[in-house]
Parts: structure tokens; C-alpha cells; sequence
């Protein structure tokens, strides 16, 4: 549904079924003598389990909110909980940690390493995550099954369509088990067909692999399969 970024009802202390709670966040950068405002009171909350979307033309602010929610930027003013842990007051090495076992992050240009295949792609995120050796095999295997992949996981991504690729790069954001999912328009290099094939395969995983998806996007035809939208006007959420 469509919505306004509204905290009403939140309490002072995150609740267990809020994996991501921001408060009034603002965002502003100073170039020479000017100060430009980028985000302008940010409220927000997501839920376990949920598919959330940030909708806005280019310049809105989302791709900003987006990094100061996997803890890449920090915001100018105001908060952010993740959970139940105050990441907007956490240093650089705090919230790498956290990134690198309990985020994941999908962008739009695919992210993979030309050279690897599918398979070795992946074996990498659990390598980078410190997941023991032993695991690899048989969640490299379950993930790139789980994105439809199971007999192309030996490609390199020269050899994949682009809907190929960005299922590739969303079974390597998921290899270590990450509680959220940060996708950054993970639909608009994606036709039509590519794209609803990649929002079936985030339905999916947020069933099987009990995991929260956060994503930007401007394409109107796939708000339907989130469970909240916010929009994005001028650094703040508006409603429709």
C-alpha cells in the first residue's frame, strides 16, 4: 500500500518485530559556500518479512536514504535502529561488520565479477563473510537453485541474459544469510518480463530465506507486490 513515512504508534524502544526503524533523519552536504538539503525528515519502519519500496524520480532522495539504511553515509541529524541498535551513532568498523554479516546489497548494474561464474560469484560472498569453507558447497548450490539458476550456476555472466545476472547477484546477497536486503533499482536495466521474474524471486526469498528487502525504484509496474511504498518527493515522503 501507499503510505506516509508516520511513526504514530511506534514506541520508544524498537519493537522485536521492527527489523529497521528511522527517525526524523536529515541529510545535507556542503558544497563551497552552499548547503544543499537531500533529505528532510526521513520517518520510516520495516518490519520482519516485509517488501518495502522507495519511490521518487532521480534526485529525490531515495538512493541517499538507501545508503544511510545499510550504514554507507550517516545521517546529518536524527536516527536509525537497526535492530534495536542505534547504527546512526556506530563508527565506520562497527557498521562494516554489520553489513558484511547481516546486509545484503543488490545494484542495478549487477555488481558480479566478469571473470567468475555464477557459482564462483557466490562462493565469493561467503568467502568475504568469513563463512567456514565447509558451508560453501551446499549454499552456494541452495541459493543459485533458489533463483532459478540451477543449471546455469557454471556461467560467466558474459554468458547470462541480464535477468540472469541480477538473480546471480541476488543469490550472492543472500549466501550468508542476511536479515536485509538493500536493492538499489534492481529492476531498471531489466525489461519488463526480467523484471517481474526478479520481484517473483524477492517474493521467494522473503518466504524461504526469512529475509526483509528494502529496495529503490521509479518503475510503477511492480508497486503492487510490496507491502509498503513510500514515496519520495524532495527529500520527504508524501502521500498520495
Amino acid at each position: 500500500m501507499l503510505g506516509s513515512a508516520s511513526l504514530e504508534g511506534v514506541t520508544d524502544v524498537v519493537g522485536e518485530e521492527e527489523l529497521l526503524v528511522v527517525r526524523g533523519v536529515h541529510r545535507s552536504f556542503q558544497t563551497g559556500s552552499r548547503k544543499i538539503d537531500v533529505l528532510k525528515g526521513i520517518d520510516m519502519e520495516l518490519r520482519s518479512g516485509q517488501l518495502i519500496m522507495l519511490r521518487g524520480r532521480s534526485g529525490s532522495g531515495k538512493t541517499t536514504l538507501l545508503n544511510m539504511l545499510g550504514g554507507l553515509d550517516q545521517p546529518s541529524k536524527g536516527e536509525i535502529y537497526f535492530r534495536n541498535r542505534p547504527f546512526h551513532q556506530w563508527g565506520d568498523d562497527q557498521r562494516t561488520s554489520v553489513r558484511r554479516k547481516e546486509m545484503g546489497f543488490i545494484f542495478q548494474a549487477f555488481a558480479l565479477m566478469p571473470l567468475l561464474s555464477a557459482w564462483e560469484n557466490v562462493e565469493l560472498a561467503l568467502r568475504m563473510a568469513d563463512i567456514p569453507r565447509t558451508e560453501w558447497k551446499e549454499r552456494v548450490q541452495h541459493c543459485l537453485e533458489l533463483v532459478g539458476l540451477g543449471k546455469r550456476m557454471h556461467h560467466r555472466p558474459f554468458e547470462l541474459s541480464g535477468g540472469e545476472q541480477q538473480r546471480v547477484a541476488i543469490a550472492k546477497a543472500i549466501a550468508h544469510r542476511p536479515a536485509l536486503l538493500l536493492a538499489d533499482e534492481p529492476t531498471a536495466e531489466l525489461d519488463s518480463q526480467m523484471g517481474a521474474q526478479v520481484m517473483n524471486v524477492f517474493q521467494n526469498i522473503i518466504k524461504t530465506e526469512k529475509v526483509s528487502i528494502c529496495m529503490t525504484t521509479h518503475d510503477p509496474t511492480i508497486l503492487e507486490v510490496a507491502d509498503r511504498v513510500y514515496e519520495m518527493v524532495d527529500g520527504r515522503f508524501v502521500t498520495n
